[in-house]
This record gives C-alpha cells, structure tokens and sequence, in this order.
C-alpha cells in the first residue's frame, strides 16, 4: 500500500532527468537506485528529505538529491519531501525551530521584528541565531528519525496485512472447494 500510495505522487523520473535543476549530477544519475521505491529507499528518501525541509537555506532540494545520490535512495521522494517547509509553512516551521532552540539552550525569547536588509540579518544571527540554528538542527534530526522509523514501521505492517488477506482469501478459496466437493 505504501508503495502504490507514494508512487501517485511521484514524477516520472525521465522527466526528473531532464530537469536542468537536477541535470547538473549528470551520470550520477543513471544509478538504478535512484529511482526504485522499496521500503529501503523510501525510509531513506523520508530521513534525507525531512532533515533537509528544516535547514534554513534557499537549496534545500540540491541538498536532499546529493544526499539521495550519496545514500542511492529515492531521489524523487527525497527532493519532493523538502517541499514540507514552503512558502506558507516556513514562518511557523522556523519560528517552532526557534523556540525549540531556546528552550534547549535555557534562554528566554526575544522579540524581534523582521525587516529586509542585510543589517538585521547580521544582528539577527547573533541574538537569536544560536537558538534558531540548535532548534532547526534538533528538529531537524527529529523530524528524520520520526520520518525513517515511521514509513519502515508502515511498509512493514502494510506488507503484514496484505500477506494475512492473502492467507484468508486462499484459507476462504479452500474452504469453498471443500465445501463445492
């Protein structure tokens, strides 16, 4: 189940070969491991793409295809899961992170207000960088375990439970031929 729920979504990965974003790995693409979805890849794909979709850079998806191709797990579901901190999802994502942080490192939050321009950047990053930083990495490390552990847990009881239907239908089909004879 998982696997067919999980290929829905994924683009095909001729079109993913294509993609200029993506083209620059070159041969590192053509491993066969790349593109299978087995619960091995997939349970990697969701650890490298949910560790990416914390860390605050702008090439997060770059990110998540070399760790992909590093770790020859699903590319397409390690990319596609960085997708988890979009535009409408950072501000609360990163202000949690945030928060996370300074309640790991014991100090109280500080207001700010953002503004655009390099400035408060730099003086951002040293009032409430430290905190922000631990609280996406924390998070971040966090959200891969939950990620790796949770889709291996659900591929196999998905594996289980399609093993039993297929023991009661065959157990079903033997006893109506007994039942027919």
């Amino acid at each position: 189940m998982p696997k067919k729920f999980i290929q829905k979504f994924l683009p095909d990965h001729q079109k993913v070969k294509q993609n200029k974003a993506v083209n620059m790995f070159g041969d590192l693409l053509h491993d066969a491991n790349l593109w299978h979805l087995n619960r091995r890849s997939a349970r990697g794909a969701f650890a490298i793409g949910l560790f990416n979709a914390f860390i605050p850079v702008p090439f997060q998806m770059w990110l998540s295809a070399v760790g992909a191709i590093i770790f020859k797990v699903n590319l397409p579901l390690s990319v596609a899961l960085v997708w988890l901190s979009n535009p409408l999802t950072m501000p609360p994502l990163f202000y949690g992170c945030y928060l996370l942080g300074e309640w790991i490192l014991g100090g109280p939050a500080q207001e700010f207000a953002f503004e655009l321009s390099w400035e408060w950047l730099m003086l951002s990053l040293s009032t409430i960088g430290p905190a922000f930083i631990t609280g996406c990495l924390v998070a971040a490390s966090a959200a891969a375990l939950i990620g790796y552990f949770g889709i291996d847990w659900l591929w196999r009881y998905s594996v289980a439970k399609s093993w039993q239907r297929r023991k009661l239908i065959r157990l079903a089909k033997q006893l109506k031929s007994t039942n027919d004879n």
